[in-house]
Formats: C-alpha cells, structure tokens, sequence
C-alpha cells in the first residue's frame, strides 16, 4: 500500500459519512414538512422540543429511494423505529434458520373457547 493509502480510506469514508448525513438531512426535512409530527405506529406527537426523537423510516428499507410526495417515508419515535427493524432482523434470523413460514403463517388449530357451550348448558340445568 502506498503512504498515502491509509489517509486516502479515511478521506473517502468520512466523505460517505458527509453525503450520507447531508442526504438524511434534506429527505428528514422534507418528511416533516409533509407528514403530521406523529408517530405512524403508536400516534405519540411532537412538538418542536421532542422532534429530535420522531424519525423518518424507509418503508422499503431503501434510503436512496425519496420519492417527491413522501410515499416511502413513515414518520416513527426512535422506540417504534427500533422496533421495526428489530421486528426485520427477527424475519431474517427466522429464514436463516431454514423455517420457511413465520409463526403466524401456520392456521391456528387451537380453540380454546371449543367447550365453553357445553360448560354453560350444564351450569344452567
């Protein structure tokens, strides 16, 4: 490596981080402008003083996709924002693990209100 190669990858990621915090500013701009300052999950709102802890969540996760009308941005609180991808990374974990359908994918067979009728008929007689 050249002597200057260390120093040339520390220019080049700290400008990554530049474009990339410059872009997040002017699409987290325009996001506020359009959406109403709550969240789309638990409706908490914002006022000017706790913005800083409403955000813009990509709905197709692609960050490079800002749209003009908004249509891919949801406004989230940094709780349902962490918990929305959390709730992402679990999918993966779960696909990585071989099992092809989620939990909730299977039909639910159990009924757990099935001999409540009989229950009450005999209570009554």
């Amino acid at each position: 490596m050249s002597s200057d190669g260390p120093g040339k990858v520390d220019r080049l990621i700290a400008e990554a981080r530049r474009a990339a915090a410059e872009r997040e500013r002017g699409y987290r701009e325009r996001a506020l402008k359009i959406h109403p300052w709550i969240c789309g999950r638990c409706a908490r709102e914002f006022t000017h003083k706790t913005l800083n802890q409403l955000t813009v969540h990509h709905k197709d996760h692609n960050h490079d996709n800002n749209p003009p009308d908004g249509s891919n941005w949801e406004l989230l609180c940094i709780y349902c924002h962490d918990n929305e991808h959390s709730r992402d990374l679990d999918h993966a974990a779960w696909l990585a693990a071989g099992s092809p359908d989620l939990p909730g994918d299977k039909p639910v067979t159990f009924q757990p209100f099935a001999g409540l009728k009989d229950l009450l008929v005999k209570k009554k007689s």
